[in-house]
């Protein structure tokens, strides 16, 4: 990845004086596209492209451009905005169980599931200000890193619940045992990225109503799935608004809502709980500033393509594509569990993950990527996952899945007494790194975000 397509274009550190004619420009946007999309687009690559269809993309595009100058902050020149946000908003709210609650409930429109996270941690924490002044929340470990992020960024202490190692779901006692007068509130996902399970959504609830504190659906990644999977029969446990004591529930429109990255809906019971985390200054010389989230100016292209794809597809659209992905993530489960030396995780959905006690899995993963694949590392234990989406429902795919896994366990019985080369990072790079890592990782961090500002060798 170090300093990408040097080879090919120049690369740019400063402004050209003259500027590069249009054509030029697009057409090195279609060679650097034309270049990376066939990485995903055999159906080999675990989640991140998860409608994968180019003509729903060409359509969303085309919405985009017709608001894509837009600023959503300037709603009197643009009413549109208002529309298409209230109404994204009102039919996640229909398909998350809103019909079940009492009360004025509400949501936002953030720029993706870390941010509906942040959103609903900075929501409990000012909404609880007035009785406590160190908040704390409970996740369970499996919950995203983003809400340890959002802690960190609002002072919120996050309080880590261990989970059960065969069922992959929150320890109850656990959570029960470490509430107090300053938690504002409990985590449950739905389901969680590392193992595509739902924790029991139903007791954190109970345990929110009995202790009078929030309840958080992490719905970023199942939101637009499960409710589509219920209703074809999918045994799909309670997790929505319809369960007693849930307060908000995050999804994310840009993942199974086959929107433009760069978007998720946040879902309030109550509004008054969303206003609590609005932000005003009426006394700044500009003027009386207020904002309803982290985000200033936005893009009124994003919410237009995410209201057309909610629109277009309706709920038979999102039905063909669930009954489509649940039959392939379970045709691709039963493969794994065909391997006696492969284990499935817990109770999966959609995206399932897999172990293994007699070596170590990711020798699997090292021969997989061999073959074009790209699966999800995991540790604790080291473990892959693979998170079904529309391109691994093209026909073709699953015997491949078959095929392939048949000789990567070979190759991994066969090379057990090795270490592997593969390991586990969020994202998919791979580099096998160990617990005591931080630093290396912090500078390889640094390294992808700088290494355009130096000078390529040789150049």
């Amino acid at each position: 990845m170090t300093y990408p397509y040097a080879d090919r274009f120049e690369v740019h550190r400063q402004l050209p004086e003259e500027g590069v004619e249009r054509d030029a420009v697009l057409g090195e946007l279609a060679a650097m596209a034309a270049a990376e999309d066939p990485t995903w687009e055999s159906g080999q690559c675990s989640g991140t492209m998860y409608c994968g269809d180019h003509d729903h993309y060409d359509f969303l595009n085309r919405a985009f451009a017709h608001f894509s100058h837009v600023n959503v902050l300037q709603r009197d020149m643009c009413p549109s905005a208002t529309k298409f946000e209230a109404e994204v908003i009102a039919m996640t709210l229909d398909l998350l169980g809103g019909a079940s609650l009492r009360g004025r409930p509400g949501g936002l429109v953030t720029s993706g599931g870390s941010g509906s996270i942040a959103h609903a941690v900075l929501a409990y924490r000012d909404a609880n200000a007035a009785r406590t002044r160190r908040p704390n929340l409970i996740k369970p470990e499996t919950a995203h890193p983003a809400f340890t992020k959002a802690g960190h960024l609002f002072g919120v202490e996050v309080r880590v619940a261990p989970v059960d190692p065969v069922t992959t779901r929150v320890d109850l006692d656990w959570v029960a045992e470490h509430i107090d007068g300053d938690t504002v509130a409990l985590v449950g996902s739905a389901t969680n990225y590392g193992y595509g399970t739902i924790d029991p959504i139903p007791e954190l609830g109970a345990l929110a109503l009995e202790h009078g504190v929030g309840l958080h659906v992490d719905g970023c990644l199942g939101g637009f799935i499960l409710p589509f999977g219920r209703e074809l029969g999918e045994p799909v446990a309670p997790f929505d608004f319809a369960v007693p004591g849930v307060t908000t529930i995050s999804a994310d429109t840009h993942k199974y809502g086959y929107a433009l990255k760069g978007t998720s809906v946040l879902c309030f019971a109550d509004t008054a709980l969303r206003d609590s985390q609005y932000f005003y200054q009426t006394d700044w010389s500009g003027g009386k500033y207020c904002s309803p989230g982290v985000e200033g100016s936005r893009s009124g292209g994003l919410l237009a393509a995410t209201w057309a794809a909610m629109v277009h597809l309706g709920r038979s659209g999102y039905r063909r594509y669930a009954r489509a992905i649940f039959d392939t993530a379970r045709a691709m489960r039963a493969t794994v569990e065909s391997h006696p030396s492969l284990r499935v995780m817990g109770e999966p959905t959609f995206l399932f993950s897999f172990t293994s006690e007699e070596y170590d899995v990711y020798h699997v993963n090292d021969f997989l990527r061999t073959r074009g694949w790209r699966l999800n590392g995991q540790q604790y234990p080291n473990a892959l996952h693979m998170a079904v989406t529309r391109p691994q429902t093209q026909p073709g795919v699953v015997e491949r899945w078959r095929e392939d896994l048949a000789d990567a366990v070979a190759y991994a019985q066969a090379h057990r007494d090795e270490p592997a080369r593969s390991g586990a990072i969020y994202g998919g790079v791979a580099g096998g790194w160990s617990d005591e890592a931080d630093e290396f990782i912090r500078a390889v961090m640094a390294e992808m975000m700088d290494e355009q500002l130096a000078v390529p060798p040789g150049l």
